[in-house]
């Protein structure tokens, strides 16, 4: 465990943005657009979601809660004059500048460690500065003495969240200092076994060496449970110890989530609206994760909704273990002009999945069409903002049911101030900057839709019954020979891939977007060219940009990438980094990082657009093709081995170019959500500007929640 302080030089990169880049998430005239029942089913929805701010808080840190409370205090104590807060203070221009930086940014991020990447950012104003502040607020003062220490520790283990034994920080694992990575993967293989899903829950380890299960729900005693018994002593290697379900973790939240969606449900628009906020409530207020589950088949069924909403504890990146989800509730409308290429290409998904590099041995038997949508975002609560979302997550309703693919509108739309981009040639500055929205649209689009909704995993259903031949196993693609291994009868995608599986996962989508967007076919889709090949046309400089930012992407992957810990932070960006090594593989005539300098400051991506279909796009096929098959076959020996090889971060990736890339960082956006307010039988939107300030009093009006 390394708990030395880090020196000013590592330091820097850890200071807050200043300033963030600050982006209006626009949605008045879609919301306007709806009737008075829609705009009150998505206006309940929204509360339901931001009610469980606080959950995300905790599992943040543990001082994440108490600075949240610090910002709201000094927000009303000067009723969000902050220049009259400087003049009492005696605070300088730039002291109050780097406070409400810092304040933006932990909003933004719902905590104190980046939403994506999960390194921990203090603030660049001094602690003597800061203390003056809270001196300003007898209550904000109060909360600030709780943790003034934690807000500027800069150990540098405890910059990163992770397991705890490693010297990192979660709170999936509360008031357990002591527990070990061993015994949280015991007893999560424990709860597998007796099949209660873990996305609700936290883990503590009690001071007597047992352990509680920390459910979330409303009720500390539910009529509705997953699961019989509630206690039992543990098999080795934990053998003689207790496991105990505890309920009632966040219940005060649990409970007004469960409260507003019940009023939702009055407003539903058809039955399976009604029946998933059922669902929702069951899940919420008992617990149940099982209610959740059915709560997805009815989102599943309820196509093309005028309010689109899906809520609870849903992606597991944040958890080091892989297991737990962190709370998220999204509500939006849609998007009906930008659907209708969505559309299109949901309809011929069928025809191009059987061109991705395996057979249909390894393909489900039947496309379950999806409902792909572009939304415009109202909320979407929890610690970060996607441009685009693919879910349920369980596996055994997405093989039975289908999904959904979301595209984000207003999340891709939010407008930055326009700047030169790091690691871009200039030649390439001016296609890049016309096309880099619509290339990431397609990217997004292709990611969600084909990549993850395409593969089937061989299983064992149950004992004795398989989903494929026995007798005659599927022939590997990779290896030419009958396929040896699959998933046992209550294994499941994320049970055996553990930790790396949501990388991992994220890397195989965004292999399949960059196998499928040189098709000219494809690209006419999302409007551009008209499927004849034009590499020098608009089709051909979208595949071009398409190629080009996931290179870019790739070298920035490198701030997500803890030197001390040797460990990936961000899912997405590990990724990008493997798929950056796969186009390097494919020769230096294809891709190439050229430089004269030294430090790496020149650094500039060449990549041959002539040689994206013969060198590119071949690279990725057989580098997909492996990810695809270890995955379908629950291969996790040759899976990580090939995972863990292409994502290995070398001496002159760490020591030369990182630096380089921290160096050249831009801020990444953090999004001014629109509140909602229940007026006599209207519901009223309020819009607030692009600015820390701006961001800060939204949260302090939706407090009433």
């Amino acid at each position: 465990m390394i708990e030395n302080a880090m020196d000013q030089t590592t330091l820097k990169q850890y200071l807050a943005d200043d300033p963030p880049t600050v982006v209006q998430l626009s949605i008045k005239p879609h919301f306007e657009a709806l009737n008075t029942k829609e705009q009150k089913y998505a206006h309940y929805i929204s509360h339901g979601s931001l009610s469980g701010t606080r959950i995300n808080l905790r599992q943040v840190s543990a001082e994440s809660e108490l600075i949240y409370d610090f910002i709201i205090a000094l927000h009303r104590s000067c009723n969000g004059d902050y220049k009259k807060l400087q003049t009492s203070a005696k605070l300088s221009d730039e002291d109050i500048c780097h406070y409400l930086s810092y304040a933006a940014q932990f909003l933004g991020n719902c905590g104190n460690y980046k939403s994506f990447g999960d390194s921990k950012f203090i603030p660049r104003l001094p602690k003597e500065s800061f203390a003056t502040l809270a001196k300003a607020s007898p209550p904000a003062e109060k909360l600030y003495e709780s943790f003034k220490d934690d807000l500027y520790e800069s150990s540098i283990s405890r910059m990163h969240l992770g397991f705890p034994d490693k010297g990192h920080v979660s709170t999936y694992y509360p008031d357990s200092p002591d527990i070990t990575t061993e015994e949280i993967n015991a007893t999560a293989e424990f709860l597998k076994k007796k099949k209660l899903l873990p996305e609700n829950t936290r883990l503590r380890k009690t001071k007597s060496g047992d352990f509680e299960v920390l459910i979330a729900s409303a009720v500390t005693d539910p009529e509705v449970r997953d699961v019989k018994d509630s206690e039992w002593t543990l098999p080795a290697p934990l053998e003689g110890k207790k496991l105990k379900l505890v309920f009632g973790d966040h219940h005060v939240e649990m409970a007004k989530i469960a409260e507003n969606l019940t009023k939702a449900q009055e407003f539903a628009a058809n039955h399976e609206e009604r029946a998933m906020q059922g669902e929702y409530v069951k899940a919420f207020h008992d617990g149940s994760m099982e209610a959740h589950k059915q709560s997805q088949r009815h989102w599943v069924k309820d196509m093309g909704p005028m309010v689109e909403a899906n809520v609870g504890f849903i992606e597991t990146y944040r958890d080091p273990s892989g297991l737990r989800g962190e709370w998220e509730g999204l509500v939006a409308m849609v998007n009906k002009e930008r659907t209708k290429a969505f559309a299109t290409l949901v309809e011929s998904a069928p025809s191009q999945i059987p061109r991705l590099p395996w057979g249909k041995d390894f393909e489900k038997d039947k496309f379950l069409s999806p409902d792909f949508s572009s939304l415009e975002v109202l909320t979407f609560a929890g610690a970060g903002i996607p441009a685009g979302i693919n879910i349920p997550n369980y596996d055994d309703i997405r093989q039975d049911y289908g999904f959904k693919n979301v595209s984000l509108g207003n999340v891709l739309s939010a407008a930055a101030p326009k700047e030169k981009i790091p690691f871009i040639k200039d030649s390439d500055q001016v296609v890049f900057d016309k096309y880099k929205d619509g290339a990431f649209e397609v990217q997004v689009g292709l990611h969600e839709l084909l990549g993850h909704g395409c593969g089937k995993l061989l299983q064992e259903t149950a004992p004795g019954r398989h989903n494929f031949d026995l007798q005659n196993p599927p022939v590997s693609p990779v290896d030419g020979k009958p396929i040896s291994t699959w998933y046992k009868p209550g294994e499941t995608w994320g049970s055996v891939f553990g930790g790396m599986g949501p990388s991992y996962e994220e890397c195989r989508a965004e292999c399949v977007a960059m196998s499928l967007c040189p098709l000219y076919d494809i690209l006419e889709i999302f409007g551009f060219g008209n499927g004849n090949e034009d590499l020098n046309g608009v089709a051909g400089d979208v595949m071009y940009v398409c190629y080009l930012q996931m290179a870019r992407a790739g070298i920035a992957a490198l701030q997500f990438w803890d030197p001390n810990a040797r460990k990936w932070g961000q899912a997405h960006m590990q990724a990008r980094y493997a798929i950056l090594q796969v186009f390097l593989s494919a020769g230096n005539e294809f891709c190439e990082l050229q430089h004269k300098s030294d430090d790496l400051s020149d650094l500039t991506i060449h990549l041959d657009r002539t040689k994206i279909e013969t060198h590119g796009r071949p690279a990725v096929n057989k580098f997909l093709q492996k990810l695809h098959v270890y995955k379908a076959t629950a291969d996790l020996k040759n899976g990580k081995e090939l995972y863990e090889g292409v994502t290995h971060v070398g001496e002159w990736w760490a020591e030369k170019l990182r630096p380089e890339v921290l160096r050249q960082a831009k801020p990444r956006k953090v999004f001014v959500q629109a509140n909602t307010f229940l007026e006599g039988d209207k519901v009223e939107l309020r819009e607030y500007e692009a600015s820390p300030e701006g961001l800060i009093k939204s949260f302090v009006e939706r407090e009433y929640v």
